[in-house]
């Protein structure tokens, strides 16, 4: 472990500084260190990108820094407090790649490459096909002065100009130059202050992502760098291009197991002498859910505090689906009234958050249908608590619809407690709506993609457009009129439709055939055939693949 000053939270200060102390995730490791190996050839791996997916907090971005100070590469990083649209990317990660020494403060001078970084690639968020937004440049002098005096009279009077010395007053604004040259005016005093004000004017920085997606794709095709890029969840990179799908080597990191958490929570305390309560690090451990930065910090906060029940109450209750899981169980076996406060101090939600857990879980839980449908008309009269405390902004009535949802059902599911064998489920509904959040945002992008091209109103587009794109891309796979598929290949192409943006519309998957088909390149015509006895035979018309959508409309 490195040791550095002692005033850096745990979870820096214990950085691992090899691969080889980096707990759990052996596997991801050993690919790492393979990928690593191949960059020691004489040319590129095919794969020249590392794609680490996973949860926060286990160790994507210390296996990163590990694996350069492993391999004895320099480290060119960018995170998401960067700005990472196009053109930062292209001057910072870009000049890296294409270079094969990176000269910089604290290289190896046996570094033969530089590891680009790109730590949490996922926040992104520009897409892949924006551009970056051109830098408006400064403003010149004229523009300056006359946006701080408005009036020449104001700027001559300003300046001393009244016609007594060499400089002249300017008549107009046309009469002031762009910039001050070898202008006697330009030694004044006065004048001079202002010179300083606009040489001062910088660049407003462009601190957008415009463009970084699409930078990124490029940058993992050409590099000639070994590019490792962290994500929560990489589904987030793949359904925007087939690029982060196969040219990179994909590496998922799993949550730490609770004992190899445990043994480390236990060796640090020993190390930096705690004085840590008996419960303190299995609490941490069962909070932290397989997040050892989470874990540091619970670790680095409670150390301080004097050892008994101080510590545990510093603990929060990180871990909210298993919260909500053990109170939804609880409350639909047990038969008690649970008051707002009690529920308050269990559960750190709102209860909008604890209605589908009950209304999910409550038939599995009924022990028959008069129970059920009585549980269900005390859920409807919280749920009516909650909408009144959404409209009329009235958040005391939450505590009503917790003890309800609570209290209330316990008391009308059953006449006494039982056991049940299965416990309670994940709301479906949130969890649909967890898979569909990536199909809803492209289908979003298709719409202001659409708009664009056509001139029309966000409405128009998703109400009258985007049913159309749909009728024609099904009806071209579900009849067996010829004319149907050329119409929908054709109007994807002209549209410059992905597959990912079909897939949206049809609901089916980018990698299908059928997807596949209409957005495949189109082939060109087919050249001249010389015949034997004649001329050269040209292709028909109607063989030709149209390539304007107004030829859809005859």
């Amino acid at each position: 472990m490195t040791t550095e000053t002692p005033t850096l939270p745990l979870s820096e200060r214990l950085r691992p500084a090899s691969l080889r102390e980096l707990i759990g995730n052996s596997a991801g490791r050993d690919a790492l260190q393979k990928w690593a190996r191949d960059w020691e050839g004489a040319r590129p791996p095919a794969r020249r990108a590392a794609l680490l997916s996973g949860p926060p907090g286990v160790g994507k971005t210390s296996a990163a820094l590990a694996l350069a100070h492993d391999m004895g590469w320099t480290v060119v990083e960018m995170n998401a407090s960067d700005a990472r649209n196009e053109r930062a990317i292209e001057q910072v990660a870009g000049r890296a790649s294409l270079s094969h020494s990176l000269m910089s403060i604290g290289a190896s001078p046996t570094s033969r490459h530089a590891l680009i970084l790109l730590d949490e690639a996922d926040c992104l968020t520009g897409r892949l096909t924006e551009a970056a937004r051109p830098t408006a440049a400064p403003p010149n002098l004229r523009e300056f002065l006359r946006a701080r005096y408005r009036a020449v009279d104001a700027l001559n009077r300003a300046w001393g100009l009244d016609g007594s010395g060499r400089s002249k007053p300017f008549e107009e604004w046309e009469s002031v130059p762009r910039s001050p040259g070898n202008a006697g005016w330009a030694r004044l005093p006065a004048s001079r202050a202002d010179l300083d004000d606009w040489r001062g004017v910088q660049r407003p920085a462009d601190l957008t992502d415009r463009g970084g997606l699409g930078a990124i794709a490029r940058l993992v095709r050409s590099t000639r760098q070994p590019i490792v890029l962290t994500v929560n969840d990489d589904r987030s990179l793949t359904r925007y291009s087939a690029v982060f799908r196969s040219s990179v080597l994909a590496v998922r990191f799993g949550p730490i197991r609770d004992g190899d958490l445990g043994t480390r929570l236990r060796e640090i305390a020993r190390r930096e002498r705690y004085d840590l309560a008996e419960a303190v690090i299995p609490t941490i451990v069962r909070r932290a859910g397989g997040d050892l930065r989470a874990a540091l910090n619970d670790l680095d906060a409670v150390a301080v505090l004097s050892p008994g029940p101080a510590q545990l109450a510093a603990l929060g209750y990180r871990d909210l689906t298993s919260d909500l899981i053990g109170l939804t169980e609880e409350v639909l076996t047990s038969r008690r009234f649970y008051r707002n406060v009690e529920v308050r101090d269990r559960v750190d939600a709102p209860p909008d958050d604890l209605l589908p857990w009950m209304e999910e879980n409550l038939p599995h839980f009924a022990p028959d249908r008069a129970h059920a449908a009585a549980s269900f008309a005390t859920l409807a009269v919280a749920d009516r608590f909650l909408t009144r405390a959404r409209r009329q902004r009235v958040w005391g009535l939450w505590s009503y619809a917790s003890e309800l949802l609570t209290g209330g059902l316990s008391i009308t599911i059953r006449d006494a407690p039982a056991h049940v064998g299965a416990g309670a489920a994940f709301p479906r509904f949130l969890g649909e709506m967890g898979r569909s959040r990536g199909t809803r945002q492209l289908r979003a992008g298709l719409v202001e993609k659409l708009g664009k091209r056509f001139h029309l109103s966000h409405e128009k587009t998703t109400e009258f457009l985007l049913p159309f794109l749909e009728s024609v891309f099904l009806a071209a796979r579900g009849r067996e009129d010829p004319d149907w598929g050329p119409l929908a290949q054709g109007i994807a192409r002209e549209l410059e439709l992905t597959a990912e943006e079909v897939a949206a519309v049809t609901g089916e998957e980018p990698s299908s055939p059928r997807v596949l088909a209409l957005v495949a390149p189109e082939e060109p015509d087919p050249e001249p055939v010389a015949a034997d006895d004649g001329p050269v035979e040209t292709p028909s018309p109607a063989k030709r693949v149209q390539r304007q959508l107004g030829d859809f409309s005859g």
